[in-house]
Order: C-alpha cells, then structure tokens, then sequence
C-alpha cells in the first residue's frame, strides 16, 4: 500500500489517493478464489475442486476482481489512514481511479471528513447568568401535596360523576350505527379532566351515576386516525361505578406513613433541603451550559457536515430510547403526531450544531491546558460511580471501559477551567406590572425569617409547643379529609 497524496478540501475534508501494489492484490484475489470456488461450477471438476487458472480461462481473469477489491481496500484504506495520522470522522467516499484493475493493482481514491482545527476564543473569565436559589413554604407544600397524591386512593361512591373522579364504564363508538375497530371497551377505568379520551368525551360522563347509560355525540379531530378523522360519531357508554379519589390528611401520621420521620415538620425540614438541593444542582448545571454555550459560540472551525449528521443521529437514537423505556413504540409515536425521521433530523440540526461546537470547544481546551488523567484518578471515579449507581465495581468496569471514564473526566476538568475563572451575574429583577400593587412584608420571628416563612396570625390561642412547631391549633369541628388537606400545612 502506497498513499500517493493527501489532499486538504473544504469543509475540513481530505481526499486520499492509494495505490494498492501488484503483491497485495495477488494475496486479495487469492483469498477471493479460495473462498468462492466452492460456489463455482467447472466441468470434469468436483465443486471446490478446480484450479484457480481453469477458473480464470474459463471465465475470465477478472472473475474475482470485484471481491478482491472489496477485500483490499479496507484495509488498505485503514492502515492509509494510520500512516497519514489523521483524524478521521465517518465513513469515506471511495472510488477507483481510471476503473485501472488488474495483476498490477489498483488504485483509490477516498474523500473523508477530519476533525477540524478548533481555534479558541475566550474561554476564562466568561460571564454568565446564575439563578438564585429560593424554596418558599408553598414550593415545599406543593412537593408534599405531591406525594400524598402519590398515597391517594380511589373509594367507590354512590352519586354523580364530577371532575376528578374515576368512572368505570363500558363503551362501543358507532359510525352511522356500525361500531368501528378499536372502538369499545369493558370496565374501562377513565380519569375524567384527564383528556386521555377524544376530546369532548369525559366532559358528557359527568353528572352520570352508576348504571346509568346514554349515547355520547362525537366528533374526531382532523389530526386522527385516517379512517376516524373529522367525522361524527357516537359512543354508547355505561358507567359501572364512581371512584373518588381520597388523599391522606398533611400530618403526622402521613409523615411516620411516607418517611424516616416521626413529625410533619421534620419531613417538612427534610423535604425543603432536598428541594434546595436539586434547585442549586439545577442551577449549577444551567449555569456550567450557559458558559459553554459561550465559549462554543467563539471557536472559529471547518465543521465537516457529517459530525452534524452524526450528532443528530445520536439524538434521535436516544429519544427513541426514551419512547421505549415508557412503553410506547417509534413507529406508532411517528403515526400519532405526523413525524418522521427526516423532519427529526431537521428539527435536531441547530441543537446538534450547538452541541458538536460545544464538543469541540472542550476539546480544545485539554488540548491548551495540556489536561490529563492519571491511573488512580480513572479508579477513584470508578468507586464513586459504583457507589451512586449502587453497583460491585468488577460489575460497573465491564459495563463502562477506562478509555470513556477517562474521557469523561477530562471533559470535567475541562468545564471547570472554565467555570472556575467564571463570573456569575445576577438574575435581571423582572419589571412590575403597570398597576401592581407593592405587597407588605408581614413581621416574621427570628426562626421563620431565617426559614423563608411569613408568619401566620393565629386563629386561636397556641400552646407554647405547638407555636414553636409553627401550627395552627385545630378547631373541635369535625372535618372532612378532603377539608382537612386543604387546611393542612
């Protein structure tokens, strides 16, 4: 193998020109003859039998040219590559110059993508915006409110349906009085305001009781299903029973129910660090992107079109991957909403773009802070993944290769040369509305300003426990579950 020239093209690209040598091309042919001449047929010979020469006179000498040249030319187009040192990205386009194939070779031309020069701009000292962190009483009311959804039940009741509650009914949808595929179904449990039925639908169950029956009238939406789509219909529906939906009462007992803790106001302490603690996270990784984002918006690069491609492509992979992990197949996800793979593609192209210069960037900068890894470096992170991902070490090495540990920690010190020489700005105080009215601090004790709370006037005298827990003293009146929850803190 012989490179004859490389020569540099536009959007970082080279074509590559080699001579595969008349003894390389001798050994290809053979290895063509030994493995088709099974599958040749030469009278006075069994198959597999005849000679290489009776073959070639019986056929023609270049009978096994074309599979000797799809021997040869990777891996003379591999070690071409090797030999020139360039960083290669995607797969070439090869074609044989003059069509010249025969006892002395051949030669190719391959056209490839390389990594780009990557020339940096300004990368420390960049500036960029860094949200401040607050978590309010509401926001930790609203995480607990979450969970004792989480703890609801459905309790079957004898009146009428209304929104919120779960009516289980029996249906069939009729198209000029033929019930059309797909459209019944038994014991069917419908969430209604859940808007998972055609629209229109859930809205017509309400005021049902149980063994009530009636005939819905429905129309599809234009975006449906072809055979469905735009036309008028009607569903005879039967709701079996009513279920409401009852969650647990914000107190104690709910906290020893859903925690380690044995009051509310511990879960609250714990359920507010925890709040702050994904906001900083959140915050932190905002920020970390906003400065990349920068940095990657001043390199100056050739980007060869097909690490776009690629990058679109890996996006596309994973999104697919996300569909999969909640049960929902590609191509039906594709019917539903009128995409294709091509208009992903397209979608995906400015995104990827950021992301490719993003890549880049970081890779410029181990280069010009001549960055590297050591050996226990690479052991250390092992431990500390396996220990967050809650995996035996031998486990998580088989799974996860050192070259790719490595990369990721240089890709870590990286971004921090970066967000360690950065200066962060403050949030821009959002303009008040014309009319809005400057809202009194209430006074607060010492404990709940450092807190964040606004100090609530008691309804009723407190004793001095239940003051220092910060809650209302419950009046004697009885309370429904569902007025006691909204009543809760």
């Amino acid at each position: 193998m012989n490179v004859k020239s490389v020569e540099k093209l536009e959007k970082s690209q080279v074509a590559v020109t080699v001579e595969v040598t008349a003894e390389e091309f001798e050994a290809a042919v053979q290895k063509a003859y030994l493995k088709m001449r099974n599958k040749i047929s030469v009278p006075g010979f069994r198959p597999g039998k005849a000679p290489r020469k009776m073959i070639e006179k019986l056929y023609g000498e270049g009978v096994f040219y074309s599979d000797a040249v799809d021997a040869a030319l990777p891996e003379a187009y591999t070690q071409a590559i090797g030999s020139s040192g360039l960083d290669v990205v995607g797969y070439p386009e090869v074609e044989i110059v003059d069509d010249q194939i025969g006892k002395d070779g051949f030669t190719f031309k391959a056209t490839v993508a390389v990594y780009p020069e990557v020339e940096l701009g300004q990368y420390k000292g960049v500036s960029a915006v860094k949200e401040e962190v607050k978590v309010t009483a509401d926001d930790v009311k609203e995480r607990l409110n979450q969970m004792a959804e989480r703890e609801a039940r459905l309790v079957s009741v004898d009146r009428k349906v209304k929104k919120g509650d779960t009516a289980v009914i029996d249906f069939e949808g009729f198209d000029n009085g033929v019930a059309f595929e797909g459209g019944k179904g038994e014991n069917h449990e419908l969430e209604i305001g859940s808007g998972s039925f055609v629209p229109g639908f859930e809205d017509q169950i309400i005021g049902m009781k149980a063994g009530e029956e009636k005939d819905i009238d429905i129309t599809f939406p234009e975006n449906y299903t072809k055979d469905l789509a735009g036309k008028q219909v009607v569903f005879h529906v039967k709701v079996n029973e009513v279920k409401e939906k009852q969650t647990p009462v914000l107190d104690d007992e709910f906290a020893k129910d859903v925690s380690e803790f044995e009051t509310l106001k511990e879960l609250k302490d714990d359920t507010k660090a925890k709040i702050t603690a994904e906001r900083e996270q959140s915050a932190k990784i905002a920020f970390e992107n906003a400065l990349l984002e920068k940095v990657a918006g001043d390199i100056k690069a050739d980007i060869p079109e097909v690490m776009i491609e690629e990058q679109c492509r890996r996006f596309l992979d994973e999104f697919k991957q996300r569909l999969q992990a909640q049960g929902i197949p590609y191509d039906q996800y594709c019917k539903m909403t009128g995409m294709d793979e091509a208009k992903f593609m397209e979608d995906g192209r400015e995104p990827a773009v950021r992301q490719v210069k993003m890549d880049l960037a970081i890779a410029a900068i181990i280069k010009a802070e001549n960055l590297d890894v050591t050996d226990e470096e690479i052991e250390e992170k092992y431990k500390s993944m396996a220990e967050q991902y809650g995996m035996e070490l031998d486990m998580l090495k088989k799974y996860l290769d050192a070259p790719t540990v490595r990369n990721q920690l240089l890709n870590e010190k990286a971004i921090a040369v970066v967000v360690d020489s950065a200066k962060a700005e403050k949030p821009a105080k959002a303009e008040k509305t014309e009319g809005e009215e400057e809202k009194k601090p209430a006074k607060k004790t010492a404990k709940k300003a450092a807190e964040g709370e606004e100090e609530k006037k008691p309804a009723a005298k407190k004793t001095t426990k239940k003051a220092a827990e910060g809650e209302e003293e419950k009046k004697p009146a009885r309370k429904t579950a569902k007025k006691a929850a909204e009543k809760a803190e």
